[in-house]
Formats: structure tokens, sequence, C-alpha cells
């Protein structure tokens, strides 16, 4: 990128709203037809994918769960950090990011079930990091469970400042 685009160019260009787990998205795909899958929650549709913005004003996509597996993909800006808390109580955290000779991955997939939280890195060079989610089978609203910070707390004691930091006590926006 020769210009740095500010996070309005980013928003107003690609026409993202704000999401409710924090930051902004606009849903680029979503599979048509007969390309749709039986799911124990209902028919779904094979794929769905979005764009998805963390800025320095909203740096933080809160803890949630979706019953798809969920591939992330890196576009530009600054590393975002990801905070997946597995079934069994294993906590991992991946950078996506542009460095790959210092670790940072530019895709990685969240299976289905896992708890996922993302922060952005607010004191990078942008201000923001923009990557792309394809989701199989696709996204419905009813697929995804917004962490709420007591349950989580109750169910993994061991992450308490991690879920203290990239949760939420209700599922309001914020």
């Amino acid at each position: 990128m020769d210009k740095l685009l500010s996070v309005e160019d980013v928003v107003e260009s690609l026409n993202l709203e704000p999401h409710v787990e924090g930051g902004y998205f606009r849903q680029t795909f979503k599979s048509v037809g007969d390309l749709a899958i039986a799911t124990e929650n209902g028919t779904r549709t094979l794929l769905t994918s979005i764009y998805y913005l963390l800025t320095k004003a909203s740096p933080i996509g809160h803890f949630h769960r979706n019953t798809s597996h969920i591939m992330h993909y890196f576009h530009f800006g600054d590393p975002i950090n990801y905070y997946l808390i597995y079934p069994d109580g294993e906590l991992k955290e991946i950078i996506l990011g542009p460095d790959i000779m210092s670790g940072q991955l530019l895709q990685f997939v969240v299976p289905g079930g896992v708890w996922k939280a993302s922060k952005l890195d607010i004191h990078g060079q942008y201000g923001y990091g923009l990557i792309g989610e394809a989701v199989a089978p696709g996204f419905e609203y009813e697929d995804m469970q917004l962490g709420k910070t007591s349950d989580l707390l109750q169910a993994f004691p061991d992450h308490q400042s991690c879920i203290k930091a990239l949760s939420r006590e209700n599922n309001a926006k914020s």
C-alpha cells in the first residue's frame, strides 16, 4: 500500500458497519442455490465470507464461539492478536499479521466450538487491522454465542485476566 489509508477510508470504501462483537464488518459472499449443507441447527449455506476491521477506537472482538469452522485471512494494517479457548480449557494465542519472519500468520482456522477473542495492537502504524473470514458451513447469527464474562470465568478459571479483558458481562454492544 503506497498511501496510508485512514479508518474512515477503509470503512467507507468497503461499506463496513459496526459488528456486535466489536469492530466493523460486511458480508461479502454467501453461497446460493443448491450449495447448502444440513447441520444440527438446520440447513446452512455452504460458505459465507466477510471483511472484519478492528480499529484503535474499537480494538476488541469480544469472546464468542461459532458452531462452524472459520478461516481467517490477514489483508492489511496492524497485527491482530487472537485468543482461543478450547473446550478442554487450553488457551492459545495467535498473531495474524504481515510479519511472517517473526511468526505472525497470514491465515489460520478456528474450529467450531472454540471460544475466540481478538485484539488489535493499538500501538501500530495504521490504527486498524483488516482481515477476511470464510465460514463453513455458512455463518448464521443463531450459530454464534457471545461470551458472558461470569460464565466464561466459571468454565475457565485459569484464564481470568484474558477473559476479564476480552469479554463483556452482558451481550449489549459496547
